[in-house]
């Protein structure tokens, strides 16, 4: 009889064993499930705001001045072009990388082609075609490649006060 109670305890502690060990599995599964749908969140939280400083140029209106502040802060971005077209130079020049902007349907619609080799200063020098007159008003596009990324900026003049 003493033998079939030790059994019994035995049997218990392997049986409880047992379940505390599908329980902890259970729990890690769950766990790494959670893990995944949060690290999911994060990256997308991540690329929206990386994307949302690019948001107030996003077919706005804006001043000559915003335009040179946004030259000035993004031309040394790697991989990212600002073209501006102004009133006196009608095609335009690209700042930092030029940028295919040809046909937006087509899959190469947003990629790099090259670098610029316009200097800044010609944005703030009044006797340059490039001039951006900072009481000018711009339209403002943003060109997005195949894969949904900011890769560059167009400003358009529309006119001058």
């Amino acid at each position: 009889m003493n033998n079939a109670s030790t059994a019994l305890k035995v049997a218990a502690g392997i049986f409880l064993t047992i379940a505390l060990i599908t329980i902890v599995v259970i729990l890690f599964i769950s766990a790494q499930e959670a893990t995944k749908t949060a690290q999911n969140n994060f990256s997308d939280i991540q690329t929206e705001l990386a994307q949302a400083s690019f948001t107030v140029y996003d077919d706005t209106s804006i001043s000559g001045s915003q335009v040179v502040n946004a030259i000035r802060k993004y031309n040394g971005k790697d991989q990212f072009g600002i073209k501006v077209l102004t009133g006196k130079n009608q095609s335009g020049v690209w700042y930092g990388s030029s940028l295919n902007t040809a046909d937006v349907t087509d899959g190469a619609y947003g990629s790099v082609t090259g670098k610029s080799t316009t200097d800044v200063s010609k944005s703030w020098d009044e006797t340059d075609s490039n001039y951006v007159n900072p009481s000018g008003k711009f339209k403002a596009q943003v060109v997005k490649d195949s894969s949904n990324v900011v890769r560059g900026l167009i400003f358009i003049q529309s006119t001058a006060r």
